[in-house]
């Protein structure tokens, strides 16, 4: 195999995930909508969903198919595994108490947002929005957390990331230049006014190892009219670079603690 070619896959494992995502996508489906969807038979359909219901990963229930509970279990597994999210899950929750709005606490996986943790401070708002966001993955170029990201990964990390999506803006404010990225790296935090969701701002500082590479991001979501200019540019930054720092910290205890063990 060359440098550029791509590894073999095994159809019947893509296929499996195709009709696992189309269930989280649809909230659940039938199998003639599966096969429909996917432009697939409907007996090759129904031999996948016994199989992933004979491992218990999906419910029949009235011959609709879900997703079971058992995925709880993998997720749990690998979220628990994260070092972000053990160093950084209780400053993220101490975040939210301090500023009393929304905090995310967020890793980047195969140039996609992946949301460990989220607090809710007792002003917060936008409850709706950052619950579905967090059910699945999101876009780091549009997001506090994702710029922070985006800033301090290698160049080719970041074309690959970019590949994936078109840098569409989602509002008038979404900013979609590598200039943003180094404005970023220069002052250490990113700012996000209302480029996401119009009259809101969000403040987000990276989390990194001693070697300047990146490891996730934290945030503050705040709404425009309670976030005003001094706040968001320097008030609201100090305290999640402060947040950052401390997590990062806790990472390389953490570490400490395990190489004497």
């Amino acid at each position: 195999m060359t440098a550029n070619e791509s590894p073999r896959t095994m159809k019947t494992v893509e296929t499996n995930w195709d009709i696992i995502h189309l269930l989280e996508e649809l909230d659940g489906a039938r199998a003639t909508e599966i096969a429909e969807r996917l432009d697939i038979p409907k007996s090759t359909v129904s031999t996948h969903l016994a199989t992933l219901k004979q491992r218990k990963y999906v419910v029949n229930d009235g011959g609709e198919y879900r997703l079971s509970l058992y995925f709880l279990n993998i997720g749990e597994y690998v979220r628990n595994k994260s070092i972000v999210y053990r160093a950084g899950k209780e400053e993220t929750e101490r975040l939210a108490r301090e500023t009393e709005e929304y905090t995310h606490l967020v890793a980047e996986e195969y140039g996609r947002a992946i949301y460990l943790h989220e607090a809710q401070g007792e002003r917060a708002v936008g409850e709706d929005y950052f619950s579905k966001q967090f059910e699945g993955t999101g876009d780091l170029y549009s997001s506090a957390y994702g710029k922070a990201i985006l800033a301090h990964l290698p160049e080719k990390q970041v074309e690959r990331a970019t590949e994936d999506y078109d840098l569409s803006a989602k509002t008038e404010n979404t900013i979609t230049t590598t200039e943003e990225l180094e404005r970023v790296r220069e002052r250490g935090f990113s700012l996000n006014d209302g480029e996401e969701i119009r009259g809101m701002r969000a403040v987000g500082a990276p989390i990194q190892k001693r070697d300047g590479s990146v490891l996730g991001a934290v945030s503050v979501s705040k709404p425009a009219s309670r976030m005003r200019e001094e706040e968001f540019r320097e008030t609201i930054p100090e305290i999640v670079m402060s947040t950052a720092n401390v997590i990062e910290v806790n990472i390389e205890t953490s570490r400490n603690v395990v190489d004497r063990s």
